[in-house]
């Protein structure tokens, strides 16, 4: 379930992607990451964009739900409401709905990283964005940070979507990203 924290010099000025199945430890090695990086003295260059759902059984989870302490960043943004459309919905019509209202809270936060942006920029649970956003928006963040770290859904177990095409689009869009990384991560579960 989880990996060793590459050396900084694999991380620093590079575009890293955590990807693997649900459960299987991307939002713990992202956050080690991070404490990593903090514990050398980058905490000032540091924005993090969390876009997961509260800790649910082994789904979703905040880096605040593993006890990190936000304090040691620049910024920690997150939004109050995230919502697991194909989790919680119960038909098309409200999967969707909630894909466009995780959109709508998550995107003035990556607004706020673009009009102050810092060095290193880490995004937790980047697909839920993906499933109604910008992946052009996430490009400019990309671009605007010396180091990007991201970890992602990619797998078959939350493949289910009531028809949506909400996974096809996620799968595209983690294999589009996956195009522009210098490190990609697969986390396998145990």
């Amino acid at each position: 379930m989880f990996t060793n924290v590459p050396p900084l010099s694999k991380i620093l000025s590079k575009r890293t992607l955590i990807i693997g199945e649900l459960g299987s430890g991307k939002t713990l090695l992202t956050m080690k990451i991070v404490d990593k990086l903090i514990d050398n003295g980058y905490g000032k260059y540091i924005t993090i964009l969390d876009f997961a759902p509260k800790r649910k059984g082994i789904a979703g989870g905040r880096f605040i739900d593993f006890g990190f302490n936000s304090s040691k960043v620049f910024a920690y943004l997150a939004p109050e409401k995230v919502f697991t459309p194909r989790i919680s919905a119960n038909n098309a019509e409200e999967l969707l709905k909630l894909a466009i209202m995780n959109r709508n809270n998550m995107q003035p936060l990556i607004y706020r990283y673009l009009n102050v942006p810092t060095k290193i920029l880490v995004i937790n649970d980047l697909t839920l964005y993906l499933h109604a956003g910008s992946l052009d928006l996430i490009d400019e963040c990309i671009m605007v940070s010396k180091t990007f770290i991201a970890n992602a859904y990619y797998g078959d177990e939350l493949s289910f979507d009531y028809g949506t095409g909400i996974s096809f689009r996620e799968k595209n869009m983690v294999l589009e990203l996956i195009r522009y990384m210098d490190n990609v991560i697969v986390m396998k579960k145990r």
